[in-house]
């Protein structure tokens, strides 16, 4: 990448820096943050007097050398391994400590206990570090499927990102799950192979997985210098040097000459990456059919064109845990991946009906920033913002455009992980956070003078539930207190109340995401939980007519009960809007009609519980068409009593069934798992309404009952080797079979007994 000119300093410095002060003098600490904390030096009069004649705007250079990547692969591929080698070679940390280190401090980015103790990433963590006068943000995201909402809004956020793939495993599950949401965010990225230390690493075959399976047009940039226990170093195919890792941990780099050995293949990878780049650009490929020779930086400029446009992918390698390769793939990040002013980010103008509105980016123009991430922390909700357009300054107002509400910023800080550093403003193009600030994740702030909202993420439907409550009754407090805070912070975990069982019902991405959740619970909140499979909620309903004449009376000294009620009940037509109507058709006044609403009152109540299973009864429709009355004995009670008594005595005529929810089912799995899994489904009850090709993908749409569903999501992992996807959604209630209904009956009657 041609390198900036940074003789044109900022025009901000020449307000700041009167022509008087000292050749050398250092920047005030506004200007420093206004050119992202990175050093400015030797700024002699002459430097200020061009500046003054100089056309660009006072941030170009700052915004230019600044980077928001983030860092995402399937679980265990080294995620977290590699950001603590690039904090470390950056000065950021001082030390190195692994995931699963026995001296059991764990790294950096893996700050919660439950991350360190289960070697997991739960959360993503930011942080910043400055590499050869360039700041870069960066975002560690978790590998598993059940916290995708942490790579979502990650990659929301991002302008750039590294898909790290394991050389071993190749192209997972999770890395196609990984590089769909980047392709859907519209991130540029490149990929970089760890784990060339281990055996049976096989760069070459990961880079053709990644043609075949993610469909990348991709090409290496660098070639490993030996494999496995063999893996010296890395020969980079555009500056054409040889690069090696000295020191305890990799931290000097040695850049030699190409081994004689290596020519023929340096050249061979070299071509082909010529090749691969001008297909998708029309400058090198000019250069390379007319056979000029193409020079290093002609060749890196081509590379970053390319990998701005999303029309290339250039593949570094490495091995983050031996502490080889990491330098050059953060000189790859400078070179290739692109500053936030070469990113298209559009807003919502919501005076405008919602009119796509591209933002330039800059610091100039009003603020924009979006809350792509909450959390609890020590000092109340911390509020993560990614910054778009303008400056946003401790103690300026802002406006909550979702709500409309207007905000101090009481405190701005950079985030390095769990710990955090005191700022007094950010401009476009930055990631900071802020507390004290109430908002929900992905509200979006203004200055005031613009009503845009940036485009929302897309959030996943959570697909499993379970029932939950606390082991002693007085936790209460602390345990709902527990799931309101969970509720904000991650939109895919829900929490609703069972009116029927009064259970309260946890929803999530998985097994593993309300594990955590629960052990969550119980470690910040000090609150046991039991968790129980939840109830599925049936219903009940006729299929045919029956009659009732029943009459309700009662003498035990003084006013007696009296009350009689004749009529039918039928099922309502199908697609009734309605579940339960009442119709009076008494001619003459055998029932008085003040006691009417208790007669509708009764028969309501009754048909909250049905004498199958004891769940609601609906599609119903009660006639009354007689009755009689008392003129001492007859009450309202009497009358609510006597249609409650006559509900029960001819609901049994009127041929009950039990209604189950079916869910619609839409399973996106690999063309060569269809069958297995459409037998599942059939196994399950289900039927199969749809079958589409996408790709490489079959989509299979089917209608199941819930009831079958529990641990469907393991079940699905396991048939498709993890790369199956399945969203699941309330359709109807419909009767279940005739066997399905005695067991429920059977069970019904056990669990009465036993109570």
């Amino acid at each position: 990448m041609a390198r900036f000119q940074r003789s044109a300093v900022p025009r901000l410095l020449y307000t700041l820096y009167s022509t008087k002060a000292a050749p050398y003098c250092s920047p005030s600490p506004t200007a420093a943050l206004l050119l992202g904390n990175f050093e400015v030096r030797h700024f002699a009069a002459g430097n200020v007097a061009r500046a003054k004649d100089d056309k660009e705007p006072w941030w170009k250079e700052s915004m230019e050398r600044l980077r928001n990547i983030g860092i995402s692969a399937h679980i265990d591929s080294g995620k977290t391994t590699l950001t603590e080698r690039v904090l470390y070679y950056t000065g950021r940390i001082h030390e190195i400590h692994e995931v699963r280190g026995k001296d059991g401090v764990g790294a950096k980015m893996d700050s919660m206990d439950l991350e360190r103790e289960k070697g997991i990433t739960i959360q993503s963590a930011a942080t910043y570090c400055t590499w050869k006068d360039y700041q870069i943000n960066i975002i560690d995201t978790p590998g598993h499927v059940d916290f995708t909402i942490e790579v979502e809004r990650a990659l929301r956020v991002l302008d750039g990102a590294i898909l790290v793939l394991c050389s071993v495993g190749g192209v997972q599950s999770q890395s196609i799950t990984v590089d769909r949401q980047m392709r859907r965010y519209e991130v540029p990225r490149l990929a970089f192979i760890n784990k060339l230390d281990r055996m049976g690493a096989d760069p070459w075959k990961v880079l053709n997985q990644a043609r075949s399976k993610l469909r990348h047009h991709t090409a290496a940039v660098q070639v490993p210098i030996g494999l496995e226990e063999n893996f010296k170093g890395l020969i980079d195919l555009v500056q054409l040097k040889a690069y090696y890792f000295h020191g305890s941990s990799g931290e000097k780099v040695v850049s030699e000459g190409i081994p004689a050995d290596m020519e023929a293949i340096v050249a061979e990878k070299r071509r082909e990456l010529i090749e691969v780049v001008s297909e998708v650009d029309d400058k090198l490929a000019e250069a390379f059919l007319n056979d000029e020779p193409i020079s290093p930086a002609d060749l890196e400029e081509a590379v970053r064109r390319a990998t701005i446009a999303r029309k290339f992918v250039p593949v570094f390698m490495g091995s983050a845990f031996k502490n080889k390769g990491v330098q050059p793939l953060l000189d790859g990040v400078l070179s290739y991946l692109p500053c936030p002013i070469e990113v298209s980010n559009y807003a919502l103008d919501q005076t405008k009906n919602e009119e796509k509105v591209m933002l330039p980016g800059t610091p100039d123009g009003p603020l924009v920033a979006l809350a792509f991430k909450l959390e609890e922390g020590r000092f109340g909700q911390l509020t993560y913002l990614r910054v778009y357009e303008g400056v946003v300054r401790k103690g300026d107002f802002i406006v909550n455009v979702n709500t409309g509400k207007k905000i101090k910023v009481p405190r701005l800080v950079r985030m390095h992980s769990n710990e955090m550093e005191d700022i007094q403003e950010a401009h476009a193009g930055q990631i900071v956070a802020v507390f004290g600030v109430d908002c929900a994740s992905g509200d979006t702030f203004t200055n005031g003078s613009v009503k845009y909202t940036m485009t929302s993420m897309n959030v996943p439907e959570p697909v499993m539930s379970l029932a939950v409550q606390p082991v002693s009754k007085d936790s209460g407090g602390q345990f709902s207190k527990a799931l309101n805070r969970f509720q904000r912070e991650d939109p895919t975990f829900r929490v609703g109340l069972d009116a029927e069982s009064g259970q309260t019902i946890i929803s999530g991405m998985g097994e593993l995401h309300l594990d955590i959740y629960v052990e969550r619970i119980r470690r910040e909140y000090k609150v046991d939980a039991t968790v129980g499979k939840p109830r599925v909620n049936f219903r009940e309903t006729i299929t045919q007519r029956a009659e009732f004449d029943y009459l309700h009376k009662k003498q035990s000294g003084g006013q007696g009960q009296y009350g009689r009620v004749c009529g039918y009940v039928e099922p309502l037509p199908p697609g009734s809007p309605i579940k339960f109507e009442f119709e009076n058709m008494i001619v003459g006044q055998a029932i008085p009609s003040n006691f009417i609403p208790a007669i509708e009152k009764g028969f309501k109540e009754a048909a909250n519980s049905g004498s199958l299973i004891g769940h609601p009864v609906e599609n119903i429709r009660v006639v009354i068409t007689d009755g009689a009355s008392h003129a001492v004995d007859s009450s309202e009670l009497a009358f609510k009593l006597a249609s409650i008594y006559a509900f029960r005595q001819c609901y049994s005529a009127a041929r009950p069934v039990i209604l189950e929810p079916i869910m619609l089912v839409e399973l996106k799995v690999p063309t060569e798992f269809q069958g297995t899994v459409a037998g599942d489904i059939n196994k399950r009850k289900g039927v199969i309404v749809g079958n589409d090709q996408d790709g490489d993908d079959s989509v299979i749409t089917a209608n199941v009952p819930l009831n079958n569903m529990f641990g469907y999501s393991t079940a699905l992992r396991s048939m498709t080797q993890g790369k199956g996807e399945f969203t699941m959604e309330y359709k109807e209630h419909s009767p279940v079979s005739q066997d399905v209904q005695m067991q429920l009956v059977n069970t019904h009657k056990a669990n009465k007994a036993v109570e």
